[in-house]
């Protein structure tokens, strides 16, 4: 079963908290990170199969962008990614997600 991991980015915490309730309503994806990355900017990534990873991060640009003063700066999506990504970027389950996990 193909993998995937999608990350958005946000302007402001409120357009990065509406992202991430959209992206795991919207879909079977379980959040693997989030935190500030610069600048009053915010992400969060989500991990599960493609088609999901993808409607998920669709529901997250939406909501991001409608919550009040929202924006959304980027997105992206990884289908498949390598071990070597997956163990240097901040990617993978770890003990707080676990219990999480949909796959």
């Amino acid at each position: 079963m193909p993998m995937a991991v999608g990350v958005v980015e946000t302007q402001g915490f409120p357009a990065v908290l509406a992202a991430a309730d959209a992206m795991v309503k919207a879909a079977e994806v379980t959040i693997v990170q989030s935190d500030k990355s610069e600048s009053a900017r915010f992400f969060v990534a989500v991990r599960g199969q493609v088609a999901e990873v993808e409607r998920s991060v669709e529901a997250g640009i939406e909501a991001g962008n409608n919550a009040y003063g929202g924006k959304v700066i980027t997105y992206y999506i990884v289908p498949n990614p390598p071990e070597n990504v997956e163990s240097i970027l901040p990617i993978h389950h770890t003990p707080e997600s676990e219990p999480f996990r949909l796959f």
